[in-house]
């Protein structure tokens, strides 16, 4: 099928076209079948958010919607045309770019570089330093971080000439990655994505697996880092089970959303066609491991892997040559990644604790709002972002990093937990202020008392204090009942 992204650049404050509104085909496909068709009308009139599933086959029909709904809307038809502002936008800045302008394939790769101009540039020649600002880069790159970031690692391992990438697909494919980011979450939007990959990358430089992994597992660590949270619809998997929500339904209440985002990368990668020219086996295989190391960030098995990888360590028997190894290791570094927030520098760990805590509350408002039982973490009247991630660090955050430091003893690691000691002693000072200021105000024990119960329930609750978890904006998730 073909797919196009010349759309017509129109004054965003007149009425959108509907041609404009389709950008691309519906397409579904099956696990049975490797052939795209037309979508059945039965699927489509059970099109909810971001897929479709077929009720009568649990391993998901997924049909491309033409224009995701927006969660946090209270009106269904101001949607697409809010996504549509967001793609004219991102036109704007596509037509400033000679990559989709006719380069000729055969020019040097080493042509792409020339489009990061000034700071973002000089960022990129960074990317690997641990304190890299990914909001600054955000910036400085109009928004896009994620794909830019993405494709220049992807350029600067050779890796699109090794597998011989066509770039415009690539391109197309990175673009459709961004795009079904949600840009209102506070936390699960791109720049999570665009951060954990640039951990990723970190991680995967380190001199263990440097020297141990192929270029297939580099592929896949970092479009595994770029999709994680690919639809994120913004409110954790406990939200969407007692809500009855059709993703809870569909994939029967277990790594709900990590197999919505495994799925809804595979969507893209087959709609795009980036992998067509691999031999049908070589391309399953890598969508089944594209899906085993999305499938590790599920914080609910967050035990189960720590103490396979705490098993592996005591036991000296990890060997990288062995390629199911490396794949596991792939995965802790991935989980790694993915919560990574605490172990960077303050300025930057405290905008993410900020930002992760507000999905919580937003959750929690919204469960209150329909009378729905407040989740651990989200009563913004009773947690603050102090206890939330004092919690995490110490149920969850510590007992990970400790272990990586005993598998990668390098400078990155001792780095790490630095910064974490050094952020917990923050949030634990800001707690004492706060507290202090409080006891003045109204002299109790309320405050202390609040404290210790959030942490009771941070200790007891920790696979939700976690980037796992997650809000929405306004209204409960479509597909979504009241109760």
């Amino acid at each position: 099928m073909e797919v196009c992204y010349q759309l017509p650049v129109l004054p965003l404050d007149r009425p959108v076209p509907k041609h404009v509104l389709s950008r691309r085909g519906a397409i579904s496909f099956s696990s049975s079948s490797s052939l795209f068709g037309a979508p059945d009308p039965r699927q489509l009139s059970q099109r909810r958010g971001a897929i479709s599933y077929d009720s009568s086959d649990q391993t998901a029909l997924y049909i491309r919607m033409l224009a995701r709904l927006d969660y946090g809307s209270t009106s269904a038809s101001s949607a697409p045309e809010r996504r549509v502002h967001r793609l004219l936008s991102f036109q704007r800045y596509l037509h400033s770019s000679r990559l989709l302008r006719g380069v000729p394939q055969q020019i040097p790769l080493h042509i792409l570089d020339e489009d990061y101009t000034g700071q973002a540039r000089c960022m990129l020649e960074k990317v690997g330093n641990w304190n890299f600002d990914i909001f600054l880069f955000d910036r400085l790159t109009n928004g896009n971080s994620l794909i830019t970031l993405t494709f220049h690692l992807l350029n600067q391992y050779g890796l699109v000439e090794l597998f011989q990438l066509d770039m415009v697909k690539l391109w197309r494919f990175l673009v459709m990655v961004q795009e079904d980011y949600h840009s209102d979450n506070p936390y699960h939007n791109a720049i999570h994505a665009a951060d954990v990959t640039q951990a990723m990358y970190c991680y995967m430089r380190e001199p263990t697996l440097a020297k141990s992994l192929t270029s297939c597992d580099i592929l896949l660590g970092l479009l595994a880092a770029a999709t994680h949270d690919l639809d994120h619809p913004g409110v954790n998997q406990p939200f969407l089970i007692k809500t009855d929500h059709y993703l809870a339904t569909l994939y029967r209440n277990t790594s709900v959303l990590e197999n919505h985002h495994w799925k809804s990368a595979v969507g893209l990668l087959r709609e795009t066609g980036l992998f067509s020219h691999l031999p049908a086996e070589d391309s399953l295989n890598m969508e089944r491991e594209l899906g085993s190391l999305i499938l590790a960030t599920d914080i609910s098995r967050q035990n189960e892997y720590l103490s396979r990888f705490r098993r592996h360590l005591d036991q000296e028997n990890l060997c990288l040559s062995n390629g199911s190894h490396r794949h596991f290791i792939l995965q802790m570094a991935l989980k790694c990644a993915d919560i990574c927030n605490p172990c960077r520098p303050w300025e930057l760990s405290k905008q993410w604790s900020e930002k992760v805590t507000e999905e919580f509350f937003q959750q929690g408002d919204i469960e209150k709002k329909h009378k729905l039982e407040v989740s651990p973490l989200c009563d913004r009247g009773i947690n603050t972002v102090g206890n939330i991630q004092i919690g995490f660090m110490t149920y969850v955050a510590e007992p990970l990093f400790a272990e990586w430091a005993r598998f990668s003893d390098t400078r990155l690691s001792q780095t790490m937990l630095g910064h974490m000691g050094l952020n917990k002693a923050s949030w634990g000072s800001l707690q004492q202020e706060q507290t202090s200021v409080s006891e003045e105000a109204e002299p109790s024990s309320a405050g202390t008392d609040t404290e210790e119960a959030a942490a009771t329930a941070a200790r007891r609750n920790s696979n939700t204090a976690t980037a796992a978890g997650g809000t929405s904006s306004k209204e409960i998730p479509q597909g979504s009942r009241e109760s």
